[in-house]
């Protein structure tokens, strides 16, 4: 097995701009002190947090930045993490959200440019740099070249995704969650080549056309398991997990079902939620790549994300993967609710 593990699609800059409150539709807010930038996207919280997990091994980031500052500043936090960055090209402008925070309710607005993200695509990487255990891909809906049509392959992601496989490298690809009806037609495509699918609960209700949360916002139970099994009808091939802030839940191609429920924490612990999701997708593919079992990968992928909520970005407080489990194993298991078949 190849000790290296490839994370390609999203780069992107988050620009941090406190504001006083959220203005009506032409009005005016004030932008506050303690403006700053820190990086986001799946290449570089999965990347970064994998490198963490397993220091060990060889983490590699695959995608597009532009040759400009937000460019130079991405491939510095990553490659100052210890992320390789050799394999990422410079085209276009990089991708940027304008993140306004609402200093007073705490909530957050989100603006995106995707620039160099869009383009991403096959074309932008040569198959012999990619010599790898896992290729992770993310995020499908948010990378335009990539959610092109394919006649054969339905995306030009799946095509993608059965490139790698052909050349005996697992898979493994995340959603980004939004509303539409994009999900039915743009997800199960990359599924048939898909060996590792971890995605959230309202991102895998909509893949596969089963809502897993009320009118009320509670967590429908009894459609996790058949939800997980809709996954592998639509082609996954090694483990379907599903994530949510009541824990995680996995099954394997066999029909097996893990399950951990949320992990308790201390008051005060939790600083910041950004980035709890790609780090439990980091945990699972950290315990994928060292031979793990699928129960294991949902204990280090919630783990992971637990860890995470300790500090206000999505990566900074993340730990080795043997850290991280002895953290779980202080906090103590968490409630987990119960899931019929």
């Amino acid at each position: 097995m190849k000790n290296k593990i490839f994370v390609a699609g999203n780069i992107i800059v988050d620009r941090l701009y406190p504001i006083a409150g959220y203005p009506e539709r032409g009005q005016l807010t004030t932008i506050l002190d303690g403006i700053g930038q820190s990086v986001g996207g799946a290449v570089c919280n999965v990347g970064i947090d994998l490198k963490k997990l397993m220091p060990d091994t060889e983490i590699c980031a695959l995608g597009l930045v532009g040759e400009d500052e937000g460019g130079d500043f991405a491939l510095s936090v990553m490659s100052g993490a210890g992320v390789n960055v050799s394999h990422v090209k410079r085209e276009g402008a990089t991708a940027f959200t304008a993140v306004m925070s609402d200093v007073n309710t705490r909530e957050r607005t989100f603006f995106t440019y995707c620039g160099a993200n869009a383009v991403f695509s096959e074309d932008s990487f040569s198959w012999d740099e990619v010599d790898a255990d896992i290729l992770h891909v993310a995020y499908i809906l948010l990378l335009a070249a990539l959610d092109a049509e394919d006649g054969e392959y339905g995306t030009k992601l799946a095509r993608l995704l059965c490139h790698a496989k052909e050349r005996g490298i697992r898979t493994s690809v995340d959603v980004v969650s939004e509303t539409g009806e994009r999900f039915s037609r743009l997800v199960p495509p990359a599924l048939r080549y898909t060996d590792l699918c971890v995605i959230n609960e309202i991102e895998a209700g909509r893949t596969v056309g089963m809502e897993l949360r009320g009118e009320d916002g509670s967590l429908l139970t009894d459609r996790i398991k058949p939800c997980l099994r809709a996954l592998f009808d639509l082609g996954v091939g090694e483990w379907a997990v599903i994530h949510c802030p009541e824990g995680g839940f996995g099954m394997d191609k066999a029909g097996n079902f893990a399950a951990c429920g949320q992990i308790p924490t201390p008051p005060g612990y939790i600083k910041g939620k950004v980035g709890a999701g790609d780090a439990f997708c980091a945990g699972v593919l950290a315990a994928a790549h060292r031979g793990m079992s699928l129960a294991d990968a949902v204990r280090l992928g919630n783990a992971a994300a637990t860890v995470s909520l300790n500090a206000p970005g999505a990566t900074e407080a993340m730990k080795t993967a043997e850290e991280c489990l002895a953290a779980a194993d202080l906090f103590g298991e968490g409630t987990l609710p119960e899931i019929p078949d």
